[in-house]
């Protein structure tokens, strides 16, 4: 299982006076399902592998994406510098997550619901990665300074490429989650065991 987007913490901060992170945003989360049949666990997981969410060339169990959007203000100043000081997020995370087509009956249903509730929160972990990404843009966004720039334009070239940093920081940080989580003896792992091996 992989994320389809990886995430991002504060990296080096930066002094963010008169301007402080607002608050006010929640990210929204949604649930898409994609149907499997199957009425053993090891059905179910054959399932999955035909037909979970593509990521690059192979199938994965579960999914994360988003779409994030800004709404941000640039403002010149009197000395010729420019100063960014409204950076406001719109978050949308999607988890995509199998079900199956049809209501489970006795064990089966037991060893479905602990190896869904497992992958649902492995994505949930992906998840608040984003908001971290999001809340470390916005750290980092508010209060750039950038001199003798009064149009304000190489103020959004420096913030693409603090941002870029904390992209390549952070796609490692998730892909060493999976790494852990994905590996023999790790919490995927053992979960997709459980459910294949039920008897």
């Amino acid at each position: 299982m992989k994320s389809g987007i990886r995430s991002w913490v504060l990296g080096a901060g930066l002094a963010l006076s008169p301007w402080a992170a607002q608050a006010d945003w929640q990210a929204v989360e949604k649930v898409q399902p994609y149907v499997i049949e199957g009425s053993t666990g090891a059905e179910l997981y054959a399932s999955i592998g035909e037909r979970g969410p593509k990521l690059g060339m192979a199938r994965v169990i579960a999914h994360t994406t988003f779409t994030l959007t800004w709404t941000r203000k640039y403002e010149p100043q009197p000395g010729g510098a420019c100063v960014l000081t409204t950076a406001r997020p719109k978050l949308t995370i999607l988890y995509t997550l199998p079900k199956p087509a049809k209501k489970l009956q006795g064990a089966v249903a037991s060893l479905w619901e602990t190896f869904i509730t497992g992958v649902r929160d492995h994505e949930k972990v992906h998840g608040e990665y984003i908001k971290d990404l999001v809340k470390a843009i916005e750290t980092t966004s508010l209060g750039l300074t950038v001199a003798d720039d009064p149009d304000c334009s190489k103020i959004r070239t420096e913030l693409t490429s603090r941002l870029g940093k904390l992209s390549q920081e952070q796609r490692q940080r998730s892909r060493d989650f999976d790494k852990v989580e994905l590996s023999d003896g790790g919490n995927i792992h053992q979960l997709v065991l459980m459910l294949v091996n039920q008897k």
